[in-house]
């Protein structure tokens, strides 16, 4: 139970339903006589969350009925109100030639629960997670880094439980994890890792987070630092080289949609993870399955902007990234097979001027046996 630290009555709104078996059909007749007809299902729902902030800076938890939205989404705070979980079911719509989720669908989910969390705790409901001072200022947030790890691929019709939260990242930015589950077996499928810039909205220049700003969302924040990926020198952290013209693959001149643009005014970060895939060689798209895909955001990309995305291979040591170990604790994670993985760099430049967007690593795994 959340404990409120401010004066706000705490409402809790549980909804029951019985559902009645229709009597018509002859086949349930036997079933009927066993079971009387009527079964009766108690729906429970977890109360809908708003976390405010009180005038003295508190954090100030209030359950109510919320938006439509709120009252329909399969997502809460947790019970210390410091991270936020949902479960996501995947759509046809979001699978790929393996029959299972695409890394831009995990990545929009990454970003959609990112949002709910955001809203959750009441910024902004008209952009990115933006605090009140952000929007007086006209700050944005803008990615400066992905990172992300999949140990299995959830499958159309699966259930996806995934656990968010975000810290300052010093004086440029904040950092937000994520931690994916298999619903139905609480095995844990991924991990994910970001970090993020303050960006000046009219001018597009970068900007300094300033102490109004992090006061607004550090309330919400893990007192002790909390990471998706604990382990250290974890592949999260390595740097990724430039790769040098010329690539060993390329794809020039890709035009982003007007569908690729977001409410930010330039390409969505999920965008260049396409990018990014469309000059991979595809004797690797058919026999490796994407495990690992890092990406360091360098440049912003608008509608008129043509991108050439090159691809090398990366020669690697020992086989690749160090092996993961077994699931432990909250932070948990799988153990992932290395064998036959494959390395790759990754270049987004403008085709104007070949000017740097974005660089990027991938790391392949082989394909196993469905």
């Amino acid at each position: 139970m959340l404990k409120v630290p401010c004066n706000v009555t705490d409402q809790i709104h549980v909804l029951s339903q019985c559902r009645f078996l229709p009597p018509s059909a002859p086949l349930f007749s036997s079933f009927r006589r066993r079971n009387a007809a009527t079964r009766c299902a108690s729906l429970t729902r977890p109360p809908v969350v708003a976390a405010l902030v009180s005038d003295k800076g508190e954090p100030c938890v209030q359950s109510g009925s919320g938006s439509l939205a709120d009252r329909l989404r399969l997502g809460t705070l947790v019970e210390d109100g410091l991270s936020y979980k949902e479960k996501f079911i995947v759509r046809c719509y979001e699978v790929g030639i393996n029959k299972t989720a695409t890394v831009e669908t995990i990545a929009n989910l990454l970003q959609e629960v990112g949002c709910n969390h955001a809203q959750g705790v009441g910024f902004s409901t008209d952009g990115f997670a933006t605090t009140p001072t952000m929007r007086k200022l006209h700050l944005i947030w803008v990615t400066a880094r992905m990172h992300i790890e999949i140990y299995k691929y959830p499958a159309w019709g699966d259930v996806v439980e995934i656990e968010t939260w975000c810290q300052g990242e010093g004086r440029i930015g904040t950092r937000r994890d994520w931690i994916l589950k298999d619903y139905a077996t609480g095995q844990v499928i991924g991990r994910a890792t970001s970090k993020w810039v303050m960006m000046n909205q009219d001018t597009r220049r970068l900007q300094k987070v300033s102490d109004d700003v992090r006061d607004e969302y550090l309330v919400h924040c893990p007192r002790d630092l909390r990471l998706a990926f604990p382990e250290e020198n974890n592949s999260s952290l390595k740097k990724i080289p430039k790769l040098e013209d010329p690539g060993h693959y390329s794809r020039l001149g890709l035009m982003p949609r007007r569908a690729d643009l977001d409410m930010n005014q330039h390409v969505n970060n999920v965008t260049y993870i396409g990018w990014v895939l469309e000059s991979m060689p595809q004797e690797t798209i058919n026999s490796h399955e994407l495990q690992t895909i890092t990406l360091d955001y360098r440049r912003e990309c608008q509608q008129d902007d043509l991108v050439d995305s090159l691809t090398s291979v990366e020669e690697v040591e020992n086989g690749g990234d160090e092996a993961v170990s077994e699931l432990n604790g909250s932070n948990g994670y799988i153990s992932s097979d290395k064998q036959d993985s494959r390395q790759f760099l990754h270049l987004l430049r403008l085709s104007s001027d070949g000017l740097e967007i974005n660089r990027g690593r991938t790391v392949w795994r082989k394909k196993q046996q469905r």
